[in-house]
């Protein structure tokens, strides 16, 4: 069932090919005091040369022939952890969360292993084993670092520990999504997420982390922004105990993917997929697309894959433009562009702070800088800027017991293109976690918004019927499409989430609904991966027949 895409590739191998813009930032980084820089040992393989990749374009999308050379080179499974882990055993964290070639970065971590090292994977598909050993470090000191302070009043956690290895992003560090695997002598094993980036691609897709959901769902040290030291009952927000700032300079729990933050259950499985497939890709986060929003017209695709819910006013803005300059833009995930948060310095560096005060008049900003307090988007003063009009669904709840099937709508549409899916047809548990759906009733929708999937789903504390909406929309002045898949586990159900244990958005799909998911996704990224998808498949209105 996977045709269609595979096709694509096939044929754009044998059409012509094309140039596009390559190469990458030399600029030196400070490098943070008081510790050794280490170069360790660069792996085998450097990848293919960054400047200048060939493109070969098709007319379903393009495929770069740098991504299709590194995922031939060898590929290993070794990124994974062995063994059960414990809370303390190895943990870290680095003075950036992204970094571009020229950069250092600092790792700081504590262990209670007497040595360690540290292996560098980047992620991808690599002939389906998932990554590619592109930097190791020699063996270092283990030590167990200061238990990490709290600030009273905001409850922020930030820790204050020594560095312990510093390294060089090289030209071997290929642009990519990387784990740094933390391994101590006594079978301790976590991981750093690190993305390395190309101020200079001109590549289709933009594959954005999304760090500050990450990072604000974090509970180590007993706060993030939703729970404090005291747990609130579930729905009770805000949460008094709650943190109102949350700081990059810690770990995250090894309950979290083993430091991993929501990496497997969001960036990794579009990676492992765009990769297999070549197609041209380019990797952010969005700190990039808050500090380097305008970028953003350099490409054809931002994808949004996870549970992306924190966004400044600086990233909206940017998308907002991109969006006016024909940029698609795919929401992989649900209730994305709910919570408005700034970025602040930590010690270690620029935006390495999320503020989220959630009552604004809390905010010390307030009433002194409106424009970059911090609150929920929706019906809030003073921005009162829902996300519907962008995204093109609200955010309505979530169900973490029960998974749903998605049910298709109209089968002649492009996205079900060698599916095989009736209408009506369902793709099974594939829909769980948090949901989207359409508000007829919200001002500033989308005037031509299409509904692709409309599925029942139960919400947790609410009666009545509820939909998760997959819908999609073209913007009539520029052509750009949105794409909203209507749940938060569109990206999981691509892949066998079971591999990695707690990478689920709860159970492991069927192969079946994997490969239909696929299929779906595939016709997504080729159609939006030619530029404005309006220009070609503009969509069709159809939510009366579901909203009357």
């Amino acid at each position: 069932m996977l045709t269609g895409l595979v096709a694509v590739v096939a044929l754009g191998l044998l059409v012509g090919i094309g140039l596009a813009p390559g190469g990458s930032s030399r600029k030196q980084a400070r490098v943070p005091s008081g510790h050794h820089h280490h170069r360790g040992r660069q792996a085998l393989g450097r990848g293919a040369p960054a400047a200048t990749p060939a493109v070969y374009e098709t007319s379903h999308g393009p495929v770069a022939s740098w991504v299709v050379a590194e995922n031939k080179l060898p590929g290993t499974e070794a990124w994974k952890i062995t063994g059960a882990q414990q809370e303390g055993g190895i943990m870290g964290y680095a003075n950036r969360v992204q970094a571009r070639e020229g950069q250092s970065v600092a790792l700081y971590v504590s262990t209670t292993a007497s040595t360690f090292r540290v292996e560098a994977f980047r992620m991808g598909w690599y002939q389906g084993k998932g990554g590619r050993l592109v930097w190791e470090s020699s063996t270092l000191h283990g030590a167990v670092q200061p238990q990490c302070p709290v600030t009273p009043g905001i409850n922020m956690v930030e820790c204050s520990w020594s560095p312990s290895v510093t390294f060089t992003v090289t030209s071997a560090w290929v642009q990519g999504q990387y784990l740094l695997k933390l391994v101590g002598d006594g079978g301790q094993q976590s991981y750093v997420p690190l993305t390395v980036w190309d101020p200079a691609s001109h590549a289709a897709y933009v594959i954005m982390a999304g760090v500050l959901t990450d990072q604000v769902f974090n509970p180590y040290g007993g706060y993030d922004l939703y729970q404090g030291a005291t747990p609130c009952a579930p729905n009770h927000y805000p949460c008094s105990t709650r943190a109102r700032v949350v700081s990059f300079d810690r770990p995250y729990t090894t309950g979290f993917e083993n430091g991993a933050g929501g990496y497997f259950n969001a960036v990794y499985p579009v990676t492992r997929l765009a990769e297999k497939y070549g197609l041209d890709v380019t990797y952010w986060t969005d700190i990039t697309l808050a500090e380097h929003g305008n970028m953003l017209a350099n490409h054809k695709v931002l994808i949004s894959p996870g549970h992306d819910e924190e966004w400044s006013a600086s990233m909206r803005q940017a998308l907002v433009a991109a969006l006016g300059k024909g940029v698609n833009v795919i929401f992989f995930g649900a209730s994305p562009i709910l919570r408005k948060v700034r970025l602040q310095p930590s010690l270690l560096g620029a935006d390495m702070e999320i503020v989220n005060y959630r009552d604004p008049a809390k905010d010390p900003l307030y009433g002194k800088d409106n424009a970059r307090v911090s609150q929920n988007w929706w019906g809030q003063p003073p921005a009162s800027s829902p996300a519907s009009p962008i995204v093109g669904a609200d955010y309505i709840g979530y169900n973490n017991s029960q998974s749903f099937p998605l049910v298709a709508t109209d089968p002649s549409s492009w996205f079900y293109k060698g599916t095989g899916l009736a209408a009506g047809g369902t793709v099974p548990g594939v829909l769980t976690t948090d949901f989207q759906q359409f508000d007829p009733t919200r001002s500033g929708n989308p005037p031509d918004l299409e509904i692709l999937a409309h599925s029942p789903v139960a919400v947790e504390g609410k009666s009545g019927s509820w939909y998760a909406d997959t819908t999609y929309y073209t913007m009539a002045s520029s052509g750009a499409g949105v794409f909203s898949s209507g749940a938060n586990s569109w990206v999981s159900s691509l892949w066998a989430c079971s591999e990695v244990p707690g990478s689920c958005s709860g159970a492991p799909v069927s192969s079946v609904a994997t490969s239909l998911m696929d299929a779906m996704t595939g016709n997504l990224l080729a159609l939006f991966g030619q530029g404005p998808a309006g220009l070609t498949q503009p969509s069709v209105a159809n939510f009366q027949q579901f909203y009357g």
